[in-house]
């Protein structure tokens, strides 16, 4: 059960064109001074170069410019810091979130669910492996944009205990504004079926491809109560998700415990 509530920052801005150095400079200007005022700091998909397929150009190794970014900013904000980011690892790319701590501590999220209306599935590898973290006293659950769309996936599952896996699923995107409607109705539903707190930080602007998109990011309790939205315009948000109405809510209407069990095939 959860004892303490959760103070989250979620940023919703246009992202400089494959420029890592303005992007970086950029967020930085918005959060620096949230020393000690939030616990979780949620950036877009790809937030330092915008939703690209230009691998061999945006791609950074392992513990390079925008991780040592990342680990500074959490050490300096004393917050959880997240957002995803082009990786080449062993010769492959991916499409990686960083899950980034105060003292250096991290972990990472390989996007799953590769757009192949963009070609991402013939730039990127496929993650393997989910992603569930506690950071003061809550689990959480990261993914990425276009998992969204796939609810086995995100599953609040309860294998073993009487108590769901997570307590908060976020999603950073680059959603673009043609789909914003499904981005809208998919954050509902995931925090319906999954008993759970649900956040999703999408970008605004155009980017190199003239695509556009409209942010619409949001926060949303398993009542489907909006608890914050970002709008259409560059938003930076800040929510406390309250520990003792989850924990009332799942006391009083514990559909988790009527769940189905599976396991989720890997193989292609």
């Amino acid at each position: 059960m959860l004892q303490n509530d959760l103070r989250l920052t979620l940023i919703q801005t246009d992202i400089y064109w494959h420029d890592i150095t303005a992007n970086l400079a950029h967020y930085e200007e918005w959060l620096w001074d949230l020393k000690g005022a939030t616990d979780v700091i949620i950036l877009p998909e790809m937030f330092q170069t915008g939703f690209t397929m230009e691998v061999e150009a945006m791609a950074e190794p392992i513990n390079f410019t925008t991780f040592k970014w990342m680990r500074r900013l959490a050490e300096h904000t004393q917050a959880l810091v997240l957002g995803s980011h082009i990786v080449k690892d062993r010769g492959q790319f991916f499409n990686r979130l960083l899950w980034v701590e105060p003292d250096g501590a991290y972990a990472t999220y390989d996007k799953r669910h590769l757009f192949r209306m963009a070609n991402e599935h013939h730039h990127f590898s496929s993650g393997k492996t989910r992603l569930v973290r506690s950071w003061k006293g809550w689990r959480i659950h990261p993914l990425v944009c276009y998992d969204l769309r796939f609810p086995v996936w995100s599953r609040n599952r309860s294998i073993g205990t009487d108590q769901p896996e997570y307590d908060l699923l976020l999603y950073v995107a680059n959603w673009p504004a043609a789909r914003v409607n499904a981005w809208d109705a998919l954050l509902q539903a995931r925090a319906i079926e999954n008993l759970c707190f649900v956040a999703g930080v999408n970008r605004v602007g155009e980017d190199g491809k003239q695509i556009p998109y409209n942010g619409h990011s949001s926060v949303y309790s398993p009542r489907v109560e909006r608890l914050w939205y970002g709008g259409e315009e560059v938003s930076l948000g800040q929510v406390t998700l309250s520990a003792d109405n989850l924990n009332r809510f799942r006391e009083k209407f514990p559909a988790h415990l009527d769940a189905d069990q599976f396991e989720i095939n890997l193989e292609p």
